[in-house]
């Protein structure tokens, strides 16, 4: 495919070999401009704002990812395999399903349940399992824990859709397997990794707990998840010498 993308209009060089992905454009824009020194815009097509700078001087790109398994299947694919990226690791918010589980807590998806068609494009025999990249997964555990932060690895739950039937009881189920929690993107962006040979995360913050009335607001969700950026932020601060 030509340089630039129908959705990246950027060049490869472009792109530091990590990129975090959180959903929310404005997201972005936020991680850019508080955390990365020397931030340029390098994205902004249909609004999607992709930025690079450093971190501890270390190149270290962002770009919002959209919401949903499509969206982040198109972004992380175009960024895998057009703009040589190496690491693509999601930040996002995600929905508690153990009763364990705060609002605030990280949780690292070492696993990507999902009910998303999405892996029927490889034509595979079988059922396929996203998982996460493990040197990915070792730094950020080891990147938590030089910040005295408890984080929660396992298994999450991947959705195609946010609503669910009334009455539907699929949250349960999940719960009673064990899955920790559920959002809407890692499933893909594991497969996507596992095709191009690079390497996939995802890290997210209990925003809001599916079984009590808790929830973060939007501007909490887009101001507040300093730690897990962080986190994110010296993961790839740690990749830098793979």
């Amino acid at each position: 495919m030509p340089i630039p993308t129908p959705h990246i209009n950027a060049k490869p060089e472009d792109f530091a070999k990590t990129v975090l992905m959180p959903g929310d454009p404005l997201r972005a824009k936020m991680i850019a401009e508080k955390f990365l020194d020397n931030a340029v815009l390098v994205n902004n097509v249909r609004g999607v704002q992709g930025y690079t700078g450093t971190w501890k001087g270390v190149p270290v790109s962002v770009m919002a990812s959209g919401m949903g398994m499509p969206a982040i299947g198109i972004y992380s694919y175009e960024l895998f395999n057009f703009f040589d990226v190496d690491n693509i690791i999601r930040i996002g918010s995600a929905g508690g399903l153990q009763d364990d589980l705060k609002l605030m807590d990280l949780v690292v998806a070492q696993g990507a349940c999902t009910d998303s068609n999405f892996a029927h494009q490889f034509e595979l025999n079988g059922t396929f399992a996203p998982i996460a990249d493990y040197t990915l997964l070792s730094e950020a555990v080891g990147a938590a824990k030089e910040k005295g932060l408890d984080i929660k690895v396992g298994n999450i739950f991947s959705g195609d859709n946010f609503y669910a039937p009334q009455g539907c009881d699929g949250n349960d189920k999940w719960k009673a397997m064990g899955v920790l929690a559920v959002e809407m993107e890692a499933a893909a962006l594991y497969m996507n990794a596992a095709y191009a040979h690079k390497r996939g995360l995802c890290i997210c913050t209990i925003s809001d707990h599916i079984y009590r009335p808790e929830a973060l607001s939007a501007e909490e969700r887009q101001m507040s998840f300093t730690q897990m950026i962080e986190v994110a932020l010296d993961t790839a601060v740690r990749m830098d010498k793979y």
